[in-house]
């Protein structure tokens, strides 16, 4: 038994460390898709940009995957560790926080045909200097709860950085499937893009209350009235393809307020009915 000791803890170990590889992968994605942005430059074709920026929001879904599953594989695992969760955060940063945001100032520059004035790289720095600074604000809050253990993980407190993130890359999705290749409309793209970016940048450091969706999902096995929801989300996908992706990302973004304002409706209720 004591010489197959040595052996089974290397596998232990080995086992335990899948969840630190899966998060390694989710930083390679979003490493990857700034790689894959550089090179875009005024000699660059529109369309050419264009598909760039789909490609690496699909990197970004990717970065997604990996998230959900090293968060699962750690549970799995019972290799849950301050360790891991300052790893994962790390990641995090670079691929949903660093990487939406050169993207979306990559993308207005090159909406803006490489032509803007000083005032125009100021809105679009400043803006994507507001979602770069709150999904840092977001995950260092995450951060302190999770070693600390002051907040449940059932729920978000504020928009979940991957959240922001795809809601960015719906974006780009849903310009490239409905608008072509149209240049004064991208241009429009150019200027929205940021400020839509900042918003969700806000919406990570509010204190409105968010489903953890990858844990909503991971639960199914326990709670099986959560599978039909989940068949008619896959069929709208399904049927609407990139439309219906883009509503259920922005219903996910916005289910947040609307839980809220139910909230305080039910608890003003209440208060009332004891009075």
């Amino acid at each position: 038994m004591k010489k197959h000791s040595p052996i089974l803890l290397r596998q232990t170990k080995l086992i335990k460390s899948i969840p630190n590889f899966l998060t390694i992968c989710n930083s390679l994605c979003g490493f990857a898709a700034i790689l894959l942005l550089l090179p875009i430059s005024k000699a660059t074709p529109l369309a050419d940009a264009v598909h760039v920026f789909v490609i690496c929001s699909i990197m970004i879904f990717s970065a997604m995957i990996f998230d959900v599953f090293d968060g699962f594989a750690a549970r799995l695992l019972n290799a849950v560790s301050l360790h891991g969760i300052q790893m994962d955060s790390l990641s995090d940063m670079v691929t949903f926080g660093v990487t939406p945001a050169v993207m979306v100032a990559a993308a207005s520059k090159c909406f803006f045909n490489w032509e803007m004035n000083f005032w125009q790289h100021a809105y679009v720095y400043l803006l994507c200097s507001i979602y770069i600074g709150g999904a840092a604000l977001r995950l260092a809050t995450y951060n302190v709860n999770a070693t600390l253990k002051t907040k449940s993980s059932d729920n978000f407190s504020g928009l979940p950085s991957p959240g922001g993130a795809a809601a960015v890359c719906v974006a780009i999705f849903f310009l490239h499937a409905n608008i072509g290749f149209s240049p004064e409309a991208w241009r429009y793209a150019a200027w929205i893009l940021p400020a839509y970016s900042a918003v969700l940048g806000i919406l990570m450091n509010s204190t409105i209350p968010y489903i953890h969706a990858g844990k909503w999902l991971m639960s199914i096995r326990r709670n099986r009235k959560k599978l039909p929801l989940v068949v008619l989300m896959l069929a709208v996908i399904i049927c609407f393809r990139v439309n219906g992706l883009t509503f259920l990302t922005i219903a996910y973004i916005l289910s947040g307020p609307v839980m809220l304002v139910f909230e305080k409706i039910y608890h003003k209720k209440q208060r009332t009915a004891e009075k």
